[in-house]
């Protein structure tokens, strides 16, 4: 028996390459690219498509700052008073003060009293008597002389103290913003054992 012969054939597979499908806008431009207007103008890509909106920038409103702080200026210290002085009263007051002719709209008595006992008294006094509006107040000190014996602790103390330490008292802070001035009253309300003190008008400062 003959021998079968079998030949085979081979033809390299041609791979195809297809083109890519075109998109509508591609399609539509491909087919207007030769088409001219009746002006007689080639229809430009850049005119087929609408322009962009503008967007506006943003303008940033400014801060605003609060106002520096400015601190209040410190009231000038008020000059010490003594006996007699007056400053910023008038004239005509300041001599019938002196005189006891201003009418006496309050009296405190510390006569005989502690320190302890006549400071706070004192200011008590001054600021009840300024605010209810009074003018002329007496303070009666005492003269001094013959010592005391002190009933707390039983030892003799001078009792010419509160002739010298009122008068300090009156210049220091709450006191000092309450008066205008103050002197010795006249021998038939004490004398110099008792001042006479001027107010200045309202509350303190």
């Amino acid at each position: 028996m003959g021998r079968a012969t079998c030949t085979l054939s081979w033809w390299p597979a041609m791979a195809s390459k297809k083109k890519p499908a075109l998109d509508d806008a591609a399609l539509l431009e491909v087919a207007f690219q030769d088409v001219e207007p009746l002006d007689g103008k080639k229809i430009s890509k850049a005119a087929s498509a609408p322009p962009k909106p503008k967007t506006k920038a943003k303008i940033a409103k400014p801060v605003r700052r609060p106002p520096p702080r400015t601190e209040k200026p410190k009231p000038k210290p008020l000059p010490e008073l003594d006996h007699g002085t007056a400053p910023g009263v008038d004239r005509r007051t300041a001599q019938r003060l002196k005189r006891g002719r201003l009418d006496v709209e309050a009296r405190l008595d510390l006569h005989g009293h502690t320190q302890a006992e006549a400071h706070p008294a004192l200011d008590s006094f001054l600021a009840g008597a300024q605010s209810s509006g009074k003018r002329c107040v007496l303070i009666v000190t005492g003269k001094g002389g013959a010592r005391q014996t002190d009933d707390e602790t039983g030892f003799e103390r001078p009792t010419g103290v509160l002739k010298d330490m009122v008068p300090r008292w009156l210049n220091q802070a709450p006191n000092r913003a309450r008066i205008l001035s103050f002197t010795h009253a006249r021998q038939a309300d004490g004398g110099t054992g008792a001042l006479y003190v001027l107010l200045k008008r309202g509350a303190a400062q």
